[in-house]
């Protein structure tokens, strides 16, 4: 693993002085740093890089800052600092447009579904604000349960974490290691990081599209973790083709 390279000891640094800040602050830290929805009037421009410093829970950041830890350092070395923390933000903007891309669709589907059951826009807009208030909507027979919950959930969960970022670097490491043998707990052999990664982006995709859960709570953001990997795969892919030489470990 080596030392700590300078880029990844600041961004360990900046998500972790946000998370206790967060903490202090409570619910009004989420309310302006997080990402929503942008028909939610908390929604802000400055959220998309934002939201990537803030955390949900103590496991969220462990587990995000331990792969920080554990695989951006070494992918620093390679590229320079420049290159890292392009790759970063990139992936981590990548996810958020995906995951706003996957959620207006399912605003607009379920949107439509209200309307089509004679509820009026004005209707819509006063649950909205009645369960900003309340927590509660009002529940129409005509439609289906699953349905409100597409839409309320999209309009009303905010977006928070570095794991878009995260998933960047690795796929980026996949590309420039692709066969370092890494272990994980539990399992006694090494796995060639093309698999490990590999393995672990499919089991993402999967859950992103059939929405069923295989690691992590209900709420993952899967669709930000693909937007994340696909664009630092794209982007190191590029610059290993183009630009740099063939690491020891290929």
């Amino acid at each position: 693993m080596g030392r700590i390279t300078e880029t990844v000891k600041v961004l360990l640094i900046a998500n972790i002085i946000f998370f206790f800040g967060a903490g202090y602050l409570g619910d009004y830290a989420y309310k302006i740093f997080a990402l929503w929805f942008p028909e939610n009037p908390n929604f802000g421009i400055w959220q998309i890089i934002t939201h990537m410093f803030m955390h949900g829970s103590f496991s969220h950041i462990l587990f995000n800052m331990f792969a920080l830890y554990m695989f951006g350092s070494l992918l620093e070395q390679y590229l320079g600092q420049n290159k890292f923390l392009f790759i970063y933000l990139s992936a981590g903007l990548g996810a958020a447009g995906l995951q706003i891309l996957f959620s207006y669709i399912g605003y607009n589907n379920a949107y439509q579904t209200y309307i089509d059951a004679g509820v009026s826009p004005q209707e819509i807009s006063d649950m909205f604000e009645s369960v900003r208030k309340t927590g509660e909507y009002r529940v129409y027979s005509s439609v289906p349960k699953d349905v409100s919950n597409q839409l309320f959930t999209n309009y009303l969960t905010p977006m928070v974490g570095a794991s878009g970022a995260i998933f960047g670097i690795l796929a980026a490491f996949a590309v420039v290691y692709p066969n370092l043998p890494l272990f994980i707990i539990f399992i006694p052999i090494p796995i060639k990081a093309k698999y490990l990664i590999g393995g672990y982006f499919l089991m993402n995709l999967f859950s992103a599209v059939t929405g069923v859960t295989l690691l992590g709570p209900s709420n993952t953001a899967y669709w930000a973790h693909i937007g994340g990997a696909v664009i630092g795969f794209i982007t190191m892919y590029y610059w290993k083709k183009n630009s740099f030489e063939e690491n020891r470990w290929n």
